[in-house]
């Protein structure tokens, strides 16, 4: 029967420095985490003020304190100067001074931190509405349009009186093609003749826009190019 090696079971690690810097920073942060965990329960439980002060490998400090590091430390302070006079009471009077601007400064901080994150969202949503008004561009002011955008609404508009005649030569065919006279074509007629009226207004209309703005156009167009130029 084989026989199993015995176990050395749980062994203590010898409390020394660790030698390899990575490691020694990893355990610097966990340790330190922990420090100021138990430090925060110490507090609660007991109903007391704490102040801790670590400095890491790479000589950074970092505190943790309740109600705040800064006004233990200025009690400390001034329970070890020298005994009461007035000269101290003065002291006392001055920390504690102190440290309600240090509070105030720390509620300063917050409300211009407070006051950059609303900074930075108003600058996205105005983004996000310079985006929006890019998307429904023919619908601005034309003196308002630049040139990419003045050539797109000229094209639509031609495109949409080129819709608008083949539309109205349709009818017209469709209507010769079928004269034999019956109730049916008629009625017909009757209902087609409105939307040919006024698919030829209409086209007309189109026709004289189009002659009133293309002069707008190319006095933007160079008035645009102009201005690149001058620029």
């Amino acid at each position: 029967m084989e026989m199993k090696k015995p176990c050395a079971g749980r062994q203590k690690i010898a409390i020394s420095k660790i030698p390899k810097k990575n490691h020694l920073q990893v355990t610097f942060s966990k340790r330190r985490t922990g420090v100021f965990k138990k430090a925060s329960e110490l507090s609660t439980l007991c109903g007391i003020d704490i102040a801790i002060i670590v400095f890491s490998p790479a000589n950074k400090a970092f505190s943790f304190g309740h109600p705040n590091v800064d006004s233990i430390i200025d009690r400390y302070l001034a329970r070890n100067s020298n005994p009461p006079s007035e000269s101290g009471t003065n002291r006392l009077i001055e920390a504690h001074r102190n440290a309600n601007i240090r509070e105030l400064n720390m509620q300063l901080t917050q409300v211009l931190h407070q006051l950059e994150v609303e900074k930075k969202h108003g600058e996205v949503m105005s983004e996000i509405r310079k985006a929006s008004r890019s998307q429904c561009w023919w619908e601005a002011p034309i003196n308002e349009l630049g040139l990419h955008e003045l050539e797109q609404l000229k094209t639509a508009m031609e495109e949409l009186k080129k819709n608008v005649e083949q539309q109205a030569n349709k009818i017209l065919i469709d209507s010769k093609n079928n004269p034999s006279p019956s109730f049916a074509n008629y009625l017909l007629g009757f209902l087609l003749l409105p939307m040919m009226l006024f698919l030829i207004f209409t086209a007309r209309a189109l026709d004289i826009i189009m002659i009133i703005s293309s002069s707008f156009f190319e006095f933007c167009l160079i008035s645009i190019k102009w201005r690149q130029l001058q620029g």
